[in-house]
C-alpha cells in the first residue's frame, strides 16, 4: 500500500474548493473577521472555518436587520467594536430568532429553521469568534460564555438490524423493487453499490473518507485502507474478507473503465466516470434502504452507526469503537452507543433471582 503524498490529492482539492467558497463568505463579513479567520487557520480545517463563516454571517445579518443603530451600515462596514455592544440579552434573543427566521434568496423568501444542534453549532462560532478577539485583548468582554449552550436530548441511535443489512445487500444484488427507470442503470452500477456499501457496513468509514479513496490506498493482501480522517490526518482500517472479496469484484470492473482526466486515481467512479461524491453515496444509499425500511431514515451516517452498533455489541470495548471509527474523544463514542450500555445493565438485572418463582413452591 502507497502512502505518499498522492493520497491526499482529493482532500487538497476540497481545501481549495472550501478555501475559495471562503473568500466569497468574507467579502460579506466585517473586515475585522479575516484576522479572527487568519488567527484561527492553525488549528481548525478549511471545512471547519466555511461553516463558522457561514455561522457568523446569519449572526451579522440579524444584527443588522434587528438593531437600529447597525441598520444603515452594511454588515461588512460594522466595526469590531461592534462586539463590545453586544449584551447576554441579545444573544438569547438571536437563539430565539434561529427557531424560525426568514432569508432572502435570489427572488424568493425562504424560512429558516435550526434544531438544538444548529443552535450549538452556531453558539460555537459565536463563542469562538469573541474568545479570540478577548485573549488578543482587542475586546473587554466575552459575552457568549455568559450564555448556556443550547441543551441537546439525546436521541435514540438508528440503525439497520442484521437481518435489514442482508436483505439490503441481496437487493442490490439483485435489483428488486427498483423503478423501471432506476433498473436501467442498475446492471452497471451494481457492482460498485454492492462493494459501497459493503465498505461502509464493514469497516464504519465516513462516507468522505470513503468517496476519497483512491486504487492505491487498498491493500488486499492485508485487508488494509489507507483513509483521511476527518481531523486531516491519515490512518490505516482494516476489513472483513467479505469486504474484500466485495471490492476485488469492483476493482475488476473499474480497471475496464476509462476516467475523465483528473480522476485516474479515484477508486469508486460515478456513471460519468468521475470520482463519487458524497451527495451521489447518499441518493443511492436512501435508493437502496428505503425498499428495506420505511419507518428509518437510513443514510451514510446511520450504515456507520450500524457498524458501530455492531462491534459494541461484539467487543463491548468502547475504546476499541472509538479508534476504529476514529473518535479522539472517547465520550463522544460513549453518548452515541450509551443506550447499549443501557441495555446491557437491563439484561444482567434480568439474569439474577434472590428468590424462587412463588408458582415453582407449589
Amino acid at each position: 500500500m502507497q502512502t505518499n503524498g498522492n493520497d491526499a490529492k482529493y482532500y487538497n482539492e476540497q481545501d481549495r474548493i472550501n478555501t475559495l467558497k471562503m473568500r466569497e463568505v468574507l467579502s460579506c463579513l466585517p473586515s475585522f473577521c479575516k484576522q479572527y479567520f487568519r488567527g484561527i487557520e492553525p488549528t481548525t480545517s478549511a471545512r471547519t472555518r466555511l461553516g463558522y463563516a457561514y455561522d457568523l454571517r446569519v449572526f451579522f445579518e440579524y444584527l443588522h436587520n434587528v438593531n437600529p443603530s447597525l441598520k444603515n451600515i452594511e454588515v461588512k462596514n460594522f466595526k469590531l467594536d461592534v462586539l463590545e455592544m453586544i449584551e447576554r440579552e441579545d444573544i438569547e434573543e438571536y437563539l430565539e430568532y434561529l427557531s424560525l427566521y426568514e432569508k432572502q434568496e435570489k427572488e424568493t423568501t425562504k424560512e429558516r429553521t435550526n434544531t438544538e444542534q444548529g443552535k450549538k453549532r452556531k453558539m460555537s462560532a459565536l463563542r469562538s469568534m469573541f474568545s479570540y478577539f478577548y485573549k488578543a485583548e482587542l475586546i473587554s468582554k466575552n459575552t457568549p460564555e455568559l450564555v448556556n449552550m443550547p441543551k441537546l436530548h439525546e436521541h435514540e441511535i438508528i440503525r439497520l438490524e442484521p437481518n435489514e443489512v442482508a436483505i439490503l445487500l441481496d437487493q442490490v444484488e439483485a435489483g428488486e423493487k427498483l423503478t423501471k427507470s432506476q433498473l436501467k442503470y442498475h446492471e452497471k452500477t451494481k457492482v460498485r453499490d454492492v462493494a459501497l456499501l459493503t465498505l461502509l457496513l464493514g469497516t464504519g468509514i465516513r462516507v468522505s473518507e470513503c468517496v476519497g479513496i483512491d486504487i492505491e490506498d487498498i491493500d488486499y493482501d492485508t485487508n488494509g485502507l489507507n483513509i483521511h480522517r476527518k481531523g486531516g490526518y491519515n490512518t490505516i482500517v482494516y476489513f472483513p474478507d467479505e469486504v474484500r472479496q466485495a471490492l476485488l469484484d469492483y476493482y475488476e470492473e473499474r480497471k475496464t473503465i476509462i476516467p475523465v482526466e483528473g480522476n485516474e486515481n479515484a477508486f469508486f467512479l460515478s456513471l460519468q466516470n468521475k470520482r463519487i461524491s458524497v451527495r451521489a453515496v447518499e441518493k443511492l444509499v436512501k435508493k437502496y434502504a428505503r425498499n428495506v425500511t420505511t419507518l428509518k431514515k437510513i443514510t451514510p451516517h446511520k450504515l456507520r452507526s450500524t457498524f458501530g452498533t455492531n462491534l459494541y455489541k461484539e467487543s463491548g470495548d468502547i475504546y476499541l469503537v472509538a479508534d476504529v471509527l476514529g473518535h479522539k474523544d472517547v465520550n463522544t463514542t460513549r453518548k452515541h452507543y450509551a443506550a447499549q450500555d443501557d441495555e446491557n445493565r437491563r439484561r444482567a438485572a434480568r439474569m439474577v433471582k434472590l428468590r424462587e418463582d412463588i408458582d415453582d413452591n407449589k
